[in-house]
């Protein structure tokens, strides 16, 4: 699932003889998935994918190479200690999200042979891609039925070099492809974008007529087709040398690294000012880059940095014109780039990048700093050369598919000794537009609704690099104690990998009301806004550090219902796609799910703030939800959970205890504002509920999946709440007879979710080690989940969906899912 250019970028620098990369690093204790670098929100979320941190090119979430390259020069001679230089590759073939490319396709069983060149397709329709459902990305025609077959047919040039090439694809969901009537891909449910696949040069036919076919099958959801043929391309690297990575360290908010170039040290630390206490900081658009250089031998050097980004962070692809531009303000000095088109909000889904607004590369003026734009390889050259600072254009537009620009940063710090020098540049994104909310577009919460300029937010930032230094790391301190003292060393580890990759997953607005909007976007899955069954497993985090932020994941869904809007009697799943938030677009309901997760989290609110003031103004439709759990939550009907990957079951017996606790918990709710009969009745009727779950879901030693299959068992972390919210609603016995039995089902990497298979997700399990007695028990839940996070093979923001045998990733990453995490430190 990674892009095409960081894959090639992966397989060039295996290969080439330039790469004169150090191999010495030191152990870390903790080897992160992936590693937090830019995380502002959905859009701007930039990751290392390695190790090191010059092994591979910085990437978005989704894969996408987001360049971020730097170098240090060190009397004369340069030392790579971030990111990885690589050129797009050569278009043989495009994708439809390069050029459109008509093809052959049917939506009718076709005869033998369908995928073989010589097939009598004339028959078939004509059609451009991309081929997909209604919302897709590049969808040029529409495919309403579940299956589709598709023949292209193209011809190769004469020469194509010697270089690689590659058949690359993107498909939702069950998708066989062929070449030359030879079968390459055969996938089960599974959707995957951007898939590289290297081609055997024999299989290709030069001089005649060559066919790739495809079928696929849209189970549910999105349905979508689309491939070409592309052609690495190799370039000698400039900064071909790298530095030696000594360490790699993640906090809460910053994720720190300490190189040796040559004789200097270097310290780098990639900061977000995340601060949960602080909403105008949090939602401020500006990541620093701090940087320290101290000389190792007790000489003096001449040094000089260079920091580089690219229009990569403000497309969707690399086909969108851009343009590049230099500016000053009040002692800031930058270089931004967007695209000439500007399209605001008018793409939606999950793995696509903006591509309106500014991205950013600015720093404060000071002599001997600048900020120019350049060309990818010749501003290398001239940094190499001594040439840089080199004036340039003020403004350039250009397509990156045919030419790269840069915009680059560079200091000259002339003599660095063993007295140390510093200094940092930001980077910043400006979307203008951030969410639409039920036909209102809406700016981010630090503009103040338009009052404040992003030049504004860049000398703020810069203003208050210090302070907000410190407050960062006060929080990281706190983060970590607590976590440690929670649940240990390794719990802590895992809170603060979380606490960025949460966070960022979200966007903060505010409606025309002046109403707070925290708004997720469902990464890897499916792209929804606000979607309920994520914020609930993500609760814990903003429950522990800033309750009005879970109120503003809570607030679109109250609306939804008490607007009219929404007139089911029980709670949406979601109000849109990201970033259009107009009504649920999710194809499926999930009554009793969604009304539990709102009931729960509302009461959750009530229990960390001390009153039920928020409960209050939404009572009627809370009423509503509960009573639907009253009727129809103790024995589901077949339906979706929050594990709707899973698929559709009924008499689900841990959906049931979620509806218990529902209820329980809208008695608590009553119980806090002083209606006491109905709070007495609703806490009634969940202990009688209760009663009446232990006897059907009973089955000797733990308790079943569903009420209906003996000789069945799944994790029943929705109990956590009764130990939490002091609910008393289960015997305490109840959860530790679980517990018990969930000791004996572990893999190395963890507790499947259920019998039915070895999968888990992450979150779910920390959940239910909540529910053991003592530290010691929680541990054991512990252990197998961090080996996950430290030795899945699998290098992207942290999934939480994956396989507990070996760790491979199943679906899912970066989502914010893993505030879930946090849970353990609700028991204080």
């Amino acid at each position: 699932m990674c892009s095409i250019v960081s894959i090639l970028a992966l397989l060039f620098i295996a290969c080439s003889p330039t790469n004169k990369v150090n191999d010495t690093v030191k152990k870390e204790s903790f080897r992160a998935p992936s590693y937090p670098l830019i995380t502002i929100d959905p859009y701007t979320s930039a990751w290392s994918n390695a190790d090191q941190l010059f092994d591979a090119p910085v990437t978005h979430w989704t894969g996408k190479t987001h360049s971020l390259i730097g170098a240090l020069k060190v009397d004369g001679e340069v030392y790579r200690f971030l990111g990885k230089e690589i050129i797009p590759p050569k278009v043989i073939f495009p994708m439809a999200n390069y050029e459109q490319w008509e093809g052959s396709y049917t939506e009718k069983q076709p005869g033998e042979g369908w995928e073989r060149a010589g097939f009598d397709d004339s028959a078939w329709k004509r059609g451009r891609a991309a081929f997909g459902t209604s919302g897709m990305q590049a969808l040029v025609t529409s495919w309403e039925s579940e299956d589709i077959w598709v023949r292209r047919s193209f011809q190769l040039p004469d020469e194509l070099g010697e270089e690689d090439i590659y058949l690359v694809y993107s498909h939702d969901d069950i998708f066989e492809l062929y070449l030359n009537g030879e079968q390459l891909v055969k996938t089960e449910y599974e959707w995957h974008n951007n898939v590289l696949l290297k081609l055997d040069r024999e299989k290709l036919k030069l001089g005649e007529e060559n066919i790739i076919a495809a079928h696929c099958h849209n189970r549910t959801g999105g349905g979508y087709v689309d491939f070409g043929i592309i052609q690495e391309r190799k370039e000698k690297e400039i900064f071909a040398t790298a530095a030696i990575q000594n360490s790699v360290n993640i906090t809460a908010t910053a994720t720190k690294y300490n190189f040796t170039c040559g004789p200097v040290d270097l310290q780098l630390e990639f900061v977000s000012p995340l601060l949960p206490d602080d909403l105008d900081v949090l939602s401020r658009p500006v990541n620093y880059i701090n940087y320290e250089i101290q000389a190792n031998d007790n000489k003096k050097h001449d040094v000089q940095i260079y920091i580089e980004t690219t229009p990569e962070w403000a497309v969707n692809d690399l086909s969108q014109e851009v343009l590049l531009t230099n500016g000053a303000q009040q002692n800031i000095s930058w270089v931004k780039a967007g695209t000439i088109e500007q399209p605001i909000l008018q793409k939606k889904g999950d793995n696509v990048r903006i591509d309106w607004g500014y991205h950013y590369l600015a720093t404060a003026e000071k002599p001997e700093t600048w900020v120019l734009i350049g060309d990818y390889l010749m501003s290398k050259q001239q940094f190499v050369n001594d040439e840089l600072p080199f004036r340039g254009v003020d403004e350039f537009t250009t397509k990156m598919s045919q030419s790269m620009p840069a915009l680059v940063y560079t200091e000259n710090l002339q003599e660095v000794s063993d007295r140390s020098k510093n200094g940092f540049v930001l980077l910043a994104y400006d979307d203008i537009e951030s969410i639409q909310y039920f036909g209102d577009n809406l700016k981010a919460w630090w503009t103040k609704n338009g009052a404040i300029s992003i030049e504004e937010a860049l000398k703020a930032a810069v203003d208050e690099h210090g302070n907000i230094l410190s407050r960062c790391a006060k929080l990281d301190q706190e983060i970590y104690s607590e976590a440690f003292k929670a649940g240990g060393e390794k719990y802590a580890k895992l809170c603060e990998l979380a606490f960025r990759q949460s966070i960022a997953a979200h966007k903060l607005v505010k409606d025309t009301k002046g109403n707070i909007l925290f708004l997720s976007k469902e990464n890897f899955s499916n792209g929804s806004i606000g979607t309920v069954d994520v914020t609930y497993p993500s609760a814990p985090l903003f429950l522990k550090y800033n309750p009005e932020l879970l109120k503003g994941m809570l607030n679109p869904i109250f609306y939804y219902s008490e607007s009219g809007k929404w007139t089911k009697p029980f709670a949406a799943h979601d109000v849109g796609t990201y970033p259009l938030a107009n009504g649920q677009t999710y194809g499926g309901d999930m009554p009793v799910e969604e009304c539990g997760n709102m009931i729960i989290l509302t009461a959750a609110i009530a229990d960390v703030e001390g009153n039920a003031d928020y409960a209050a103004e939404h009572w009627e439709v809370l009423t509503t939800w509960a009573n639907y759990l009253l009727e129809n939550g103790l024995d589901p009907e077949n339906q979706l959970c929050t594990d709707d990957f899973a698929g559709h079951f009924a008499h689900n017996v841990n959906l049931s205890a979620k509806a218990i606790m529902g209820i329980a918990g809208y008695g608590k709710l009553a119980a806090m504002l002083g209606k006491n009969d109905i709070a007495e009745k609703y806490t009634s009727e969940a202990k009688q509920m209760a009663q009446e779950w232990i006897k059907m879901a009973d089955d000797g030693d733990h308790y079943r999946l569903t009420f209906d299959k003996p000789g069945t068992w799944s994790q029943k972390y929705n109990l956590v709440w009764d130990k939490l919210l002091n609910l008393g609603i289960f015997p305490e016995d109840v959860a530790q007879k679980e517990i018990a039995y969930y000791l004996t089902k572990q893999n190395k990497y963890g507790l499947p979710l259920d019998n039915r298979r070895t999968y888990t997700k992450s979150d779910w399990i920390i959940w239910t080690a909540t529910l053991a007695d003592d530290t010691e028990t929680f541990q054991k839940f512990i252990d197998p989940l961090y080996g996950f996070v430290t030795e899945t093979p699998d290098r992207v923001p942290m999934s939480d969906w994956y396989e507990t045998p070996d760790g491979e990733q199943v679906g899912f990453q970066a989502r914010s899912v893993v505030g879930g995490y946090f849970i353990k430190m609700l028991e204080e």
